[in-house]
Formats: structure tokens, C-alpha cells, sequence
């Protein structure tokens, strides 16, 4: 197959992926996004497993604006504190 870039495509060996979609095309690789949201690439010597697919089969992957946050919630411990020792105060005329 000749893969160059907005080919809609399927993987014959993994269909699982969905169809995909050419963005980037080398003399050694391709890059593919897949339904499935993943990037994938292609090395030259794969072509051969890809087939043509009908373009109103590739729905892009949802984007995801940002990552969620994660925040660290401290809890408060129930140790008893010990209480701390005054450092030493001299005393004046001593």
C-alpha cells in the first residue's frame, strides 16, 4: 500500500486499533493516529500490513484538555507530642 499523510488506514494484524489516520510519513516510518487514541508508528517494512479504510469509519480520539490535578490531602496525626526541652538560660553574676 502507498501510505502518505490523511490515508485512512487499518492495521491487518491488529484490529483492535480501529482505523487510523496518516499524520507524519518518512522514508522509514509512519506516525498513525488510531480510533483507540493512540499513537502509533509504523515502521517501512510494515506497510505491507496496512489496508485502506473507509474514511467515514475513523473517528478521531476525544481530546482531553489538560490533566487532572492531583492534590496530596494531609491528614492530621493523633501522636502526642512530647513536649520540647528550654535551652538553658544563664543567669546573670553566675
Amino acid at each position: 500500500m502507498n501510505v502518505k499523510r490523511g490515508s485512512v488506514v487499518s492495521h491487518a494484524m491488529a484490529q483492535q486499533w480501529g482505523t487510523g489516520k496518516v499524520v507524519e510519513v518518512n522514508d522509514y516510518m509512519a506516525t498513525i493516529r488510531f480510533s483507540d487514541g493512540m499513537v502509533r508508528k509504523i515502521i517501512s517494512s510494515h506497510f505491507t500490513d496496512l489496508r485502506p479504510a473507509d474514511p467515514a469509519t475513523y473517528t478521531p480520539p476525544t481530546k482531553v484538555k489538560g490533566r487532572a490535578k492531583v492534590t496530596r490531602v494531609r491528614t492530621k496525626t493523633t501522636k502526642d507530642k512530647k513536649p520540647t526541652a528550654k535551652p538553658a538560660t544563664r543567669q546573670p553574676g553566675v
